[in-house]
């Protein structure tokens, strides 16, 4: 062929080309009518958007997975020397629990909402008035974080958590060590949204907890969470999800971990949704190491709360033989002591019966002889208040329950080491013989 006719075919094809180029071009700027929208394309934000004749869709674009670096770096073979209580069997050894509240969880560190550092010899002062077993809420992820992005927990606190674990220990205390609210990441999102981005949070701290406590014996627990929001069966399996990447976190490990007691919490660790919701446990590779978390302050407006509202008002007496009839609207109209005996029963049957014992987290009533609201009858009062803490903790441990009464110093002086609350510890310790 020659050169002549060669570029007049190379002039034909160029021309063609750009022929059904143009065609194209302007064929796909017309809307085509469809059912389901036309093809999606990314835009600049990264979701997606379908163009169509009848109806542009917006389809938005899943979130990352977070993904933590593994803090399991050094696991240890099973050890099982100073670990030869199964749950049962530890549970029979605690009396009565104590709680040091709004400590290790306040934002800022352990002094962050006005308390004093913790002490050995605190500690000891607990321990004298007849508790043989400390709750210690912590936060980690709230200002702890040594880097967020990693979920790394600053070495330091890990440190000083340590540091008053080993108080109790020391004093042959028992401990429940857990994840305390922390700003709400675990709690306020058992969803199927945010499954997958609070159990890898979940497991990068707990395995960073346990391992920096996994020398620890049996008197140390560990437990998954605290009041964790749930409401309904859906929100129950996400809950169950979480409470399993924490029992794999701390078994994988290793060491006296292998074999420590760990807690996992009801829903909303509240005893009428953990008797309806909670039908099964997470899966545990070791028999018999596991307890169950609730948590009790009913009724609500008799045990906490402080101020009347538009659907209630404030009780101030509770319980058979304590009402008044100089304000018989402050008292107790429901949560009395059929409703409880019935509740913890229920309760007893389904977990403890079971071999699941129960740890009552928290609980407690308080006086209101010092603010803004105080009783007419103020003797009846107390004497109400001193009744409830003598039931619950008696029912409590009537059906199975290692009852942990919810302190922030106002019974205690953590600087002092002396009682402020002498009748609160007496009916207590009364409803713990």
């Amino acid at each position: 062929m020659t050169v002549k006719y060669s570029f007049k075919i190379l002039i034909f094809l160029i021309a063609l080309t750009s022929f059904f180029s143009f065609t194209r071009a302007n064929h796909n700027m017309v809307a085509k009518p469809t059912i389901t929208g036309g093809p999606a394309k990314p835009n600049r934000s990264g979701s997606l958007v379908s163009y169509g004749y009848r109806q542009a869709r917006r389809v938005a674009a899943p979130a990352p997975l977070i993904v933590y670096p593994s803090y399991n770096t050094s696991p240890k073979a099973p050890d099982s020397t100073g670990m030869s209580s199964n749950a049962v069997q530890l549970a029979a050894k605690i009396s009565l629990g104590w709680n040091i509240g709004n400590t290790f969880e306040a934002p800022g560190g352990e002094t962050g909402w006005g308390s004093p550092v913790i002490t050995e010899d605190y500690i000891k002062c607990v321990k004298k008035q007849g508790f043989n077993a400390v709750r210690l809420p912590c936060a980690w992820n709230l200002t702890h974080l040594a880097n967020e992005g990693k979920a790394r927990i600053d070495a330091n606190w890990l440190n000083r958590v340590k540091q008053v674990i080993g108080y109790c220990v020391k004093n042959d205390m028992y401990v429940l060590l857990n994840i305390h609210w922390d700003k709400g990441w675990l709690e306020n999102n058992c969803t199927t949204a945010k499954k997958d981005a609070v159990n890898a949070k979940q497991k990068a701290l707990w395995e960073q907890i346990a391992t920096t406590m996994r020398d620890f014996d049996e008197h140390l627990m560990f437990a998954s969470a605290n009041e964790p929001n749930v409401e309904n069966a859906a929100q129950m399996e996400v809950l169950n999800s979480y409470h399993q990447t924490f029992i794999h976190a701390v078994r994988s490990t290793g060491g006296r971990n292998s074999y420590r007691v760990l807690v996992v919490q009801g829903p909303s660790t509240d005893i009428d949704k953990t008797n309806k919701l909670m039908d099964h446990f997470p899966v545990d590779q070791v028999a018999g190491r596991m307890m169950l978390e609730v948590h009790y302050y009913s009724p609500f407006q008799f045990c906490l709360m402080n101020g009347d509202a538009s659907w209630g008002k404030m009780f101030y007496y509770w319980g058979e033989g304590h009402h008044s009839t100089n304000e018989p609207e402050r008292n107790a109209t429901w949560a009395e002591e059929n409703e409880v005996n019935k509740a913890f029963h229920k309760l007893k049957t389904k977990f403890f019966d079971k071999g699941i014992p129960i740890i009552m987290g928290e609980y407690g009533a308080y006086r209101r002889n010092d603010g803004k609201y105080i009783p007419k009858d103020l003797a009846m009062h107390n004497d109400a208040v001193d009744y409830w803490l003598t039931y619950i903790t008696k029912q409590a441990k009537a059906n199975g329950m290692l009852p942990f009464f919810w302190d922030t110093g106002g019974a205690l002086d953590r600087q002092n080491y002396s009682v402020k609350d002498e009748r609160t510890i007496d009916a207590i310790t009364a409803g713990g013989k």
